[in-house]
């Protein structure tokens, strides 16, 4: 179900995008309009489920995660989606579970620590769950654009 949003909530949801953190007074004050609007504003645009929460974003090549790869899965049989996202659920390292059209029925995000560890977890963890028929793996290089859509 789509949900309607006016220019003080585009301009409110901009400014939490750039900081979440950012205290709801100040945006108050920025934008004119006082705590209790915007207070309000995203408590309507939570219970909506526009805002599903705060996000903290985390350079994972600084702790040590140095490879980062896209895996697109083909499984051997569409029903076996619910068994195969389960099993892809208790495998730490993929951090994004996405279904697809067209060519993989599923396409994961893999951060790893080295190439040896992603090998590892593709060849002993992946591909070795009987219902995944194969997988194509590219290891991301850099990350040009990272950003949500404008408002």
């Amino acid at each position: 179900m789509k949900c309607e949003i006016d220019s003080l909530d585009r301009k409110m949801l901009t400014l939490l995008r750039e900081d979440s953190r950012r205290p709801y007074l100040e945006i108050a004050r920025e934008l004119g309009v006082s705590g209790g609007t915007i207070h309000q504003r995203m408590a309507k645009l939570k219970d909506a489920g526009v805002v599903k929460g705060a996000r903290l974003t985390i350079d994972y090549g600084l702790l040590g995660y140095e490879v980062s790869a896209l895996v697109g899965i083909r499984l051997a049989r569409a029903s076996a989606g619910a068994a195969i996202r389960d099993h892809l659920l208790g495998i730490p390292e993929i951090v994004e579970l996405h279904y697809t059209t067209g060519t993989y029925s599923l396409l994961v995000k893999i951060v790893a620590r080295s190439m040896k560890d992603l090998y590892a977890l593709l060849s002993g963890r992946l591909q070795a769950f009987d219902d995944i028929q194969s997988t194509e793996t590219f290891v991301i290089l850099d990350t040009a654009v990272q950003r949500d859509p404008d408002l």
